[in-house]
């Protein structure tokens, strides 16, 4: 969903993970086109190095998530790292994946206002 805003805003971004899903959850498909953004065919990435180098700024999604992170990979994010308190949506109803994608578009505007200061 963070892709899709950030896109959607001018923004070149793609969404990465230690154990990429093969496809995005339908529900999360039908939350962001209600928002007029079709992520239907986005590929998360696998996380690496070399993706780390190549980003200016990475986003967790939930804190929790870092410590799940192979420490390599902790240390390669360092100052690039943004950390927000989003609930996954995964095996969550429809109400849940709107709450989620709700406060990730506000944080990703908030990011972006912070990026222009």
């Amino acid at each position: 969903m963070a892709e899709g805003f950030a896109r959607a805003r001018g923004l070149n971004a793609s969404s990465a993970g230690t154990f990429p899903a093969s496809h995005v959850n339908p529900l999360v498909v039908e939350a962001m086109l209600e928002e007029g953004i079709d992520v239907s065919k986005y590929k998360t990435k696998p996380l690496s190095e070399e993706l780390i180098d190549k980003t200016d700024i990475i986003v967790l999604t939930d804190a929790a998530l870092e410590e799940k992170l192979p420490k390599n990979l902790r240390k390669e994010m360092g100052k690039k790292l943004v950390t927000w308190s989003i609930p996954d949506p995964q095996g969550q109803p429809m109400e849940v994946v709107r709450f989620a994608r709700n406060q990730i578009k506000k944080d990703v505007d908030g990011l972006i206002r912070e990026m222009e200061h």
